[in-house]
């Protein structure tokens, strides 16, 4: 929407509050002539309306609006007033709790559903809405201006708004949460950071924004800061379930299942209406192996809420999971309920795919597979020139002069093994063989050298270059070695006590240059795949965060073109740094390639690497319940069931790279 209609609007509402009722209509109406489709036109026509009695124009308007932005919350509150008006109670209580559901800021929904829910003798839920109305009352008016704006994603007027309010009140701990959470919504991390750390220093008892901080550190996977503020919470307040399901997850991060499991266990004791407790429960016991009982928490997930899209894919992404009857036409239902939110569409979307794949079903998969990922294309800010430009930027820094006149500076640790390429290319079954070893330990993706990578790339508007990887030449023989030995000890927390461990972040391969100056002596494995099969493989994975690139078929050929271009250039100016691992060779001659493999790690080779699949350790990969059996090759061609689909991927890729990959 233009700034100018935005403005139209926000001057309607103005009239709207100023009871110039009649004036603020005419010019709702003429805005809706001019854009039938602006929901914030319509929304404002709507008012005028309902104000006006006109009830019936008024909800086929909010219709309209919720067709078009089902998660807008406001048209769900106003469709809850009208009812409230003709007296419908119990529709008003619907549509004031789907208001709640997209905007928990909305007071008037707050305070008409406490009312009418007392009055029902619902008393929980009332007195849980009367509590949350009490309290945003107390709020200054602009910092609730900010949260029902944020609701709506006007996250730059938000901010605005929010800034000149912390101008005037620089240690207002709600200002700067609210400022913090709209640094998180626009990914901006180490800002959020920065502001929580500074309120929790303002108010070291206010445990709402120590909660806050522990989110961030933990998104920011800062897992042991993060369990630190976990515990200090929990210590403040012992009985608060928030707390101790806060304190579960971060023992989790830091690989601590016993405990988490504990806790997890006791909280569903006390409570059985939490879907996100049994959902991060099923998390955690798939991730050690307890597949069935994952199973049933995921089954309760989904009882507790029913539209919870992420139970049924957290159950297709279990990968060997077939679904009951009952539980594909929940799926279909929930999938067009236009009530459902966008998130759980795309999550409804992958499963059903999963669910169409495993019946043979390969044109109602692919249709699944397509419709989730443009759900989740439609949430991101990627682009792939910038992406490639990136690429770009790393080979011209990265030359052989610099690693001439810089190599061996760094830390001299043997101790990382670095498994780099594509996601879906085999990497995790790599892991699982090489943490089969007596001397190895696998320690998961570490997000390590990425943070590294963006606190080098320095503090920067959002088009602006990022000093990273310019400054690598610039870094000095300390500063290498510093950061080198920072990233060992900084792992410490995933390991134990063999002598070698795994980094297998996937996305490291754009930072090879950056991980040889710190870590000179550290092995790097690329996992390759064939390039058909490991971009469909990630086309039909919906993934939690930090893969942008896979939600479209021109988006993952070309990144994946980009990968293969890269590491060309790392292997000519870093040679014999890198061993690639061809997927298809380990499933067609798996002794033979794991005899190679250690020869590259000058290791011994231990036949247990090949039974890697009794190996017992928590994976947390989408892989996890694969590398638990023995390899099996049917697979590998399985994209050959979308050939017809695939044709946008195939261009991207190019001529070069579908015919030479194996040689590349």
């Amino acid at each position: 929407m233009s700034e100018a209609i935005m403005v139209s609007v926000d001057d309607i509402m103005q009239l709207v509050q100023s009871r110039e009722i009649t004036k603020a209509k005419e010019i709702a109406e003429d805005l809706v002539k001019k854009d039938p489709e602006n929901s914030d036109a319509l929304y404002a026509l709507a008012v005028t309306q309902r104000i006006n009695e006109n009830f019936d124009l008024s909800l086929e308007n909010l219709e309209k609006i919720i067709k078009i932005r089902p998660d807008f919350g406001r048209a769900y509150q106003e469709k809850g007033n009208i009812y409230f008006h003709l007296g419908e109670n119990d529709k008003a209580i619907i549509e004031y709790r789907k208001a709640l559901i997209h905007n928990n800021s909305l007071i008037t929904s707050l305070r008409t559903l406490a009312g009418l829910l007392g009055k029902r003798g619902d008393l929980i839920e009332a007195n849980s809405a009367l509590e949350s109305y009490k309290r945003l009352s107390k709020l200054p008016s602009e910092l609730l201006t900010v949260r029902n704006m944020m609701a709506e994603k006007r996250y730059l007027k938000a901010e605005n708004v929010c800034r000149s309010f912390m101008i005037d009140n620089p240690t207002h701990v709600e200002g700067m949460r609210l400022l913090a959470d709209l640094g998180v919504k626009t990914n901006v991390l180490d800002d959020a950071e920065f502001i929580l750390e500074s309120a929790v220093e303002f108010e070291p008892e206010n445990n709402l924004a120590r909660f806050d901080y522990m989110n961030v550190l933990y998104r920011r996977q800062k897992y042991r800061e993060a369990l630190n503020q976990a515990t200090l919470l929990l210590r403040s307040e012992p009985n608060n379930l928030d707390y101790k399901i806060g304190f579960a997850n971060q023992s989790v991060a830091v690989g601590d299942y016993d405990q988490a499991l504990l806790i997890y266990e006791e909280a569903l004791s006390k409570v059985k209406n939490r879907s996100d407790l049994f959902l991060v429960y099923g998390h955690a016991l798939k991730t050690i192996g307890k597949t069935d009982d994952a199973i049933i928490s995921y089954r309760n997930s989904y009882a507790a809420r029913n539209n919870f899209g992420d139970a049924y894919w957290s159950l297709a992404n279990l990968k060997t999971y077939k679904f009951l009857d009952t539980e594909v036409n929940s799926m279909k239902n929930y999938m067009d309920d236009p009530n459902t939110s966008v998130d759980d569409q795309a999550h409804f979307c992958f499963a059903l795919g999963k669910h169409y794949e495993d019946n043979s079903l390969y044109e109602d998969a692919f249709n699944c597979f397509k419709r989730g990922n443009d759900l989740r294309k439609s949430q991101l800010d990627y682009t792939p020139a910038l992406m490639s430009q990136r690429f770009e930027a790393q080979k011209t820094v990265c030359d052989k002069k610099l690693f001439h006149s810089k190599g061996g500076m760094g830390s001299t640790a043997k101790d990382p093994i670095f498994i780099v390429g594509l996601p879906r290319a085999g990497s995790t079954l790599i892991e699982q063989i090489l943490a089969s070893h007596s001397k190895i330990e696998g320690t998961y993706e570490l997000p390590n050298i990425a943070a590294l990578a963006y606190e080098l790339g320095g503090r920067r508007k959002k088009n602006e270059e990022p000093k990273y990887p310019a400054c690598l030449g610039k870094l000095s023989s300390d500063q290498l070695k510093r950061f080198g030995e920072s990233y060992i000890s900084d792992t410490k927390v995933h390991r134990k006590s063999l002598p070698y461990f795994i980094d297998k972040m996937p996305n490291n391969f754009r930072h090879i240059g950056l991980i040889s100056l710190i870590l000179p002596n550290a092995k790097i494995i690329d996992a390759r795949r064939n390039p058909m099969a490991c971009c469909f493989s990630g086309f039909k994975q919906l993934f939690a965060s930090g893969q942008e690139f896979t939600y479209g078929l021109d988006e993952i050929g070309t990144y994946y073109k980009d990968y293969i271009n890269l590491m060309s250039h790392w292997n000519k100016v870093l040679p014999d740094k890198i061993y690639k691992v061809q997927y298809e060779d380990v499933v067609s001659n798996t002794e033979a390639e794991v005899r190679k493999l250690f020869k590259f790690l000058e290791l011994p080779f231990e036949k247990e690497c090949l039974d890697f699949y009794k190996t017992k350790r928590s994976v947390r990969t989408a892989s996890s319940e694969q590398v638990r059996q023995p390899i099996y090759s049917s697979g590998v061609d399985q994209w050959r069931n979308y050939e017809n689909f695939l044709r946008p991927l195939e261009v991207a890729l190019g001529k070069n790279i579908l015919k030479n990959y194996g040689s590349l």
